[in-house]
């Protein structure tokens, strides 16, 4: 059994799909979050997960908070941390803490669009398709080794909130399959690129 601790910053839409997926062998261990009253803490809760938060308001420094929350994180013991809408930048020294075992999910087919208002960029940019991207966290933002992608169209007259409803769609059934994938064993990491056996059969049923 893998114990998984995720984090999140609002209503972890992301983290619920997770949960619900009852993936075998892994035990979600705690939801945290750097806000107190992210909506997605209190929906874990209900379902008899453990669930606490740290305000990084109240720290002086970035490192400051990264500290405290691998503290509580690691009474987790956990094999995986999954960042699930964790809106954080974090430090070197947070990523190198757990080093091959941090994953986070993106909006956007990386490497393109990295940072914030990705489905913005991707429309003013006149892309016919928009994505996700998950992948292993390093000290460079959204710069990781990917583990798998999903694409969408974008079609003529979309808004970034239609692009984002349709991506989401494609981040709810990824995700959690990409969490199965590492509890699994399946995820073997070889330079920049992630390697796995079943990435072919995955990654068809969600391009479009």
């Amino acid at each position: 059994m893998k114990n998984i601790v995720i984090l999140i910053s609002g209503r972890g839409s992301n983290m619920q799909a997770i949960v619900n997926a009852n993936i075998p062998d892994a035990n979600i261990a705690a939801v945290l979050s750097n806000s107190e009253t992210a909506a997605g803490l209190a929906w874990a809760a209900e379902r008899g997960i453990a669930t606490d938060s740290l305000n990084h308001k109240n720290f002086d420094s970035r490192l400051a908070f990264d500290q405290a929350m691998m503290e509580k994180i690691d009474a987790y013991q956990p094999d995986l941390v999954v960042l699930a809408g964790f809106m954080r930048i974090l430090t070197p020294e947070f990523c190198a803490h757990y080093e091959n075992r941090l994953i986070n999910i993106h909006p956007s087919i990386l490497p393109s669009f990295t940072g914030l208002h990705t489905h913005e960029r991707a429309l003013e940019a006149g892309c016919r398709v928009a994505g996700c991207t998950i992948h292993f966290v390093t000290p460079e933002l959204d710069c990781g080794p990917i583990i798998s992608q999903g694409i969408v169209p974008i079609l003529d007259g979309d808004t970034a909130d239609d692009v984002a409803a349709r991506v989401l769609t494609v981040e709810h059934r990824l995700f959690p399959q990409a969490v199965a994938d590492f509890v699994a064993g399946r995820l073997k990491i070889e330079g920049n690129r992630v390697l796995n056996a079943q990435r072919n059969a995955a990654g068809q049923s969600l391009l479009a």
